[in-house]
């Protein structure tokens, strides 16, 4: 029986997932279109039929692993709900992902490029998903304070909470033996306590 011929969205995905082991096997700098072509199967001119440049395609790698892990964030989040009935919900959610593409978070969290322009883009899709995800963490009203310093509050408790999470993601990476259970419970009891306090008056 003939061999069923690949169609081209499936070829893409089967760079992409290549591309991710090897950049964050190697980091940008590291990595070839060769090595990616090779390691996809492909020949280096099917590579650029898909990808003009290895620019283009780790900003489309960064682009599409961040817009998943929102998607973990939406999915699981809801500010119908308690802050604490969520937010463990989520956060084991978002380590399952880690768990399940432990080379995307190694390029997301890990890699540093050297590439100005791939930086930059870089700091825009943070900030993106930044944006879209404040609206889950609502800072406490205060008396004392106006809805930009609320705002403010927000988003400052937000970037504890990536730098803590993306923290210990890059430690299990290097402890891949600990349960996923073990992780999740670590990063709610250390977590949380200020977390708690933080959300208090949205419960």
């Amino acid at each position: 029986m003939p061999r069923k011929r690949m169609t081209a969205a499936g070829r893409r995905e089967v760079i992409e997932q290549a591309a991710t082991r090897v950049f964050a096997e190697l980091g940008y700098r590291g990595a070839s279109f060769e090595a990616i072509a090779r390691e996809s199967g492909v020949t280096p001119p099917v590579f650029y039929d898909h990808f003009s440049s290895k620019r283009e395609l780790h900003q489309r790698l960064i682009a599409r692993h961040y817009a998943e892990l929102r998607d973990v964030w939406s999915r699981n989040a809801t500010t119908d709900e308690p802050t604490s009935t969520w937010m463990p919900r989520a956060i084991e959610a978002w380590f399952a992902y880690v768990e399940s593409h432990p080379y995307a978070g190694r390029m997301l969290f890990r890699d540093t490029t050297g590439d100005p322009q791939i930086e930059a883009a870089h700091r825009e899709i943070q900030r993106q998903s930044r944006a879209s995800l404040l609206p889950l963490m609502p800072a406490t009203p205060s008396a004392h304070t106006s809805t930009a310093e609320d705002d403010l509050i927000a988003e400052m408790a937000w970037e504890v909470l990536r730098a803590a999470l993306q923290g210990l993601a890059l430690w299990w990476y290097e402890h891949p033996d600990v349960p996923r259970e073990h992780v999740v419970a670590t990063a709610m009891n250390t977590i949380w306590i200020g977390f708690d306090r933080f959300f208090g008056g949205k419960e």
